[in-house]
This record gives C-alpha cells, structure tokens and sequence, in this order.
C-alpha cells in the first residue's frame, strides 16, 4: 500500500477550513465545564469539580434537530459517559486488568458509535471518560459518590441543552434527522476491534513504562484515530505532536506565571471555547489549545505548584507515545490489503461454522 504523500499533509497543517458552526456551541461548552470547576472552587472541591467538567463536555454531542430528538440524544449520550466511566474506575484496581477491560470496552464503545453514525466528536469523550477512569486509585467507597458527580456534570449539560434548544428551535430550522449509513458487519468490526487492541495496548505500555499520568497515551492514541483516511491519520499525527510541543510551550509561559486556581478555572473557561471555535477548522491549531487545557484539567489540584520544567518533558513524552500507536493503529485499521485477507478469513470460518 502506497505511503501517504508529504504534500497534503504538509497543506493540512495550515489550511483553514470554512463551517456553519455556530458559536454557540463553542459557549454552550464553556459554560458546561466553567460552571462545574466554578462550583468545586466555592467548596473546596476541586478534583470533584474536575470529574463534573469533563463530565460537562457531553454538551458536544447536541445534534441539530427537533427538540425531542435533541434532549434524547443528550439523555442516551449521558447514560453512555456514565456507564464508561463506571466501568473503567471499576476495573482500575490492576493495571493489566483495566488495559484489557479498556480494549473490550473500546470495542463495544466504537461498535456501537459507527453503528449509529454518531456524529463528531463521535466515540471520542466515552472512551477518553474511561481512559481517566481506568487510571484512577481504586477506592471502592469512593466508586458511588464519583459516579455521581460524573451524572451532576451530565445534568447540568442536559439543563444547558435543553433551555439553549428552546431558544435556538425558535429562531433556527431544525435539520431532518438522517438515517444512518449503513456498513458491513465486518468493517465495523474490524475497525472497533483494531481500536479496542490498540487503545488497551496503549494503556498496557503507559503502565509498563510506569508513566505518572498513564491515561495521556490512550487518549492520544485515540485523538489521532479519528482521521477518516490513512492521510488523515497521518496529518493529525503530525498535527497532534506538533501542536502538542506548541501547546506545551503556551502552557510553560502560563504556569510560570503561578497562577491561582481561580485564574486556572478562568482559563479553562477561555481554551475551552478557543478550541470549539478552532476544532472544525484546523485540528493543528486547536491542539495548540488543546494541550493546556487538558494539563489543566488534569493536573489543576497540583499544577499550581508543579515544577513547569518537570511537567511539560513529562507530558510530551505521554503525548508523542500514544500519538505514534495512534498512527499505527491508523495504518491497520486503512490497510486494504489486510483488511481483505481479514474479510477473507472471517467468512471462511463463517461458513465452516454453518455448515457444522
């Protein structure tokens, strides 16, 4: 199979594609993961306020439609984050244990997805909840009170949802809700459980190479498998690690300047619409914000008072692994050739079953 030609993915880099977003999805994300940490803040709460933030991004996957259709895919949406997070904190007792409960959990997860055609951010943030999840110090007590914070953070969205739906459906044309594209069995197959075995190895290789925060390279493995085509892949490879080692710079420059939790939470109020604004339009220059938002998030108890010298080599090092397993899970799972022999293989056996 032919090597993804530099040129394209060189013009990726930089092109700046055009969208209909509006920006209020964009503001809508904000304020779902704003208010929780603002909250957390109050109380002295901030971890919690964290685990209801991320929770709070389910708010992305707010279609366009009706006002039913809407409020149901945000309902539907939730019970899956929760149910992923459930099952990844409680199966983080043993490392190999959870990498391998990851991938099966992946595989469903990305089933299911490319099932129903969900749209972007597709299976991204279900898989990401339970990336964080698996890694967590096992607290079987904790397990309830943490599953509903996650359910908090999901509420809020929905309320957020629902009162930006009665709004929007007044003033905007619902889009029709579009049947799902249909596709074999086998492709779907075949890419969730290439997905499933790369994202559990993943996590298996953060564990082994005893990394402080394992989670970071089975969330940049999976951020880089979402390209559509083996080029894609490719590009967002690239685009993921530079604008990572970017990114890492920004958050150097933020960190150095110690800033004060409330100044974190403010800062992740501002990156989070940045990014929603940029996503669409260049996936490079929104890793660039990407990066410190989500060391924000996930170091926010103790970024204060880390040393920036320390944390940023560490973090790239995590982002650079799991982008480059990424890039290989992507040439798997675009290889035509194997794709073919795997299909051949699959229905041979089928029919050898049958005919027992």
């Amino acid at each position: 199979m032919p090597s993804p030609s530099l040129k394209p993915v060189i013009k990726s880099l930089f092109e700046i594609r055009q969208t209909e977003r509006l920006w209020h999805i964009p503001l809508l994300a904000s304020l779902a993961a704003g208010i929780p940490l603002v909250v957390g803040l109050f109380f002295n709460r901030m971890n919690d306020g964290i685990l209801a933030s991320t929770a709070g991004l389910v708010i992305l996957y707010l279609p366009s439609t009706d006002l039913a259709n809407r409020m149901i895919t945000m309902l539907a949406c939730s019970f899956g984050l929760m149910v992923s997070f459930t099952v990844g904190i409680v199966f983080s007792f043993h490392p190999i244990l959870s990498a391998v409960v990851l991938g099966v959990l992946v595989f469903a997860v990305q089933w299911v997805s490319n099932f129903f055609r969900l749209k972007p951010p597709g299976s991204f943030f279900f898989l990401m909840i339970a990336s964080i999840a698996s890694t967590m110090p096992f607290n079987l007590h904790a397990i309830p009170t943490k599953v509903g914070i996650v359910g908090l953070g999901t509420m809020l969205a929905c309320l957020l949802a629902f009162v930006y739906s009665l709004y929007i459906t007044r003033h905007y044309s619902p889009q029709s809700i579009s049947e799902p594209v249909k596709r074999s069995r086998f492709d779907n197959a075949f890419q969730s459980a290439i997905t499933g075995i790369f994202m559990g190895s993943s996590l298996l290789v953060a564990h082994l190479l005893k990394l402080q925060n394992p989670y970071w390279v089975p969330i940049s493995c999976l951020a880089v498998m979402q390209g559509i085509s083996l080029e894609h892949i490719w590009s967002r490879s690239l685009q993921r690690i530079l604008g990572t080692f970017v990114g890492l710079a920004l958050t150097w420059v933020l960190l150095r300047q110690h800033p004060s939790a409330l100044a974190i939470c403010i800062s992740i109020f501002i990156l989070q619409f940045i990014i929603e604004m940029l996503i669409v339009r260049n996936y490079g220059l929104a890793v660039i914000f990407i990066t410190p938002l989500t060391l924000f998030l996930a170091e926010a108890g103790s970024a204060i008072n880390s040393d920036p010298n320390v944390l940023i080599p560490a973090r790239f090092l995590d982002i650079t692994i799991g982008s480059i397993i990424g890039a290989l899970a992507g040439w798997f799972i675009h290889h035509e050739q194997l794709r073919n022999k795997a299909e051949k293989g699959y229905r041979k056996t089928r029919v050898a079953i049958f005919r027992r």
